[in-house]
Order: structure tokens, then C-alpha cells, then sequence
């Protein structure tokens, strides 16, 4: 993953873009994934983990209802997600990222390894949604990361 963050932070930089992340079930470890490149400084903005529901609508001002509604696992909280972070943290490219990485908390309509993806440049909003397969908690969350740089990559190039 080392070699496609360099590719992601050398992009950002000749293209003078400024990149941030809305986190849950990586947990953070997509920031520190591209923080581990030398350089990250001067295209890296902000990461927010936003784990608990709670944290979703008091800091990324998800609204209750879309929780409610459609749970913190959706296409829809993921939205809300990259929308608002993209007004906290003023980036180009806004990244959010949340799912269901087990072992535990899945269900029949929503599997451990659900996760929804969402990407956001300019006005741009693409949404992926994954269902990877469940090899344990570290793998997909991995897993989510590595989808997270491609999406990125692609965006940017």
C-alpha cells in the first residue's frame, strides 16, 4: 500500500490538492496509511474517526433520522459523511468510510464486510459499495483501505 500512498501524495502535490478523510470502521488507519509517506504534510488536511453514531452526528452532523433510518452502515450516513466534511475541512478531495469489519455486528441484510466508500471532488460524489469477504476483522479492514487508495488514485489521476 506504500507504493500507491507515494503515487496518491505526488499527484496531490503537482496538482496542488489538499485531501481529507472521514473515518469508522478503519478506524484510522487509512490516515496513517498515507501519513507514513514523507511529504503527506503538504497535501494532508484532516482525518476525523468518527466510530460511534453519536460521533457521526455531533462532529460530521450526520442527521439522527439518516442513522435512524438507514443505520450508520449505508449509503446515505456515508454521504452525509464526505458532504459534511468537505464544509470542516475546506479539501479538495474529501474520502469517508464506514462498514461493518466484524467479527461481530453484521446481519442478513448488512454482512460483516459491508463497507461503503465515498469520494468527493468539487461538486463529484461517487459512492462504492463493497462486500469483502469476511477473512477476519484486520483483512477487511485492509481491505476497505486499499479500495479507499485505488478510488483516490483514480480520482485524482
Amino acid at each position: 500500500m506504500k507504493k500507491i500512498s507515494q503515487k496518491i501524495i505526488k499527484l496531490l502535490q503537482r496538482k496542488k490538492l489538499k485531501i481529507a478523510f472521514a473515518e469508522s470502521c478503519t478506524g484510522g488507519m487509512l490516515s496513517s496509511t498515507i501519513t507514513s509517506v514523507s511529504g503527506s504534510s503538504k497535501v494532508f488536511t484532516m482525518s476525523l474517526v468518527t466510530y460511534s453514531d453519536q460521533a457521526k452526528s455531533s462532529i460530521l452532523k450526520v442527521p439522527k433520522q439518516i442513522i435512524k433510518k438507514h443505520g450508520a452502515v449505508s449509503m446515505q450516513c456515508c454521504l452525509s459523511m464526505v458532504n459534511n466534511l468537505g464544509k470542516i475541512s475546506k479539501s479538495n478531495i474529501c474520502v469517508s468510510i464506514t462498514g461493518i469489519a466484524g467479527p461481530s455486528g453484521g446481519s442478513r441484510e448488512k454482512p460483516v464486510g459491508l463497507v461503503f466508500i465515498a469520494i468527493k471532488k468539487a461538486n463529484k460524489i461517487n459512492i462504492n459499495r463493497y462486500l469483502i469477504k469476511n477473512k477476519g476483522r484486520s483483512y477487511i479492514q485492509k481491505s476497505a483501505v486499499k479500495n479507499s487508495l485505488e478510488l483516490i488514485l483514480n480520482s485524482i489521476k
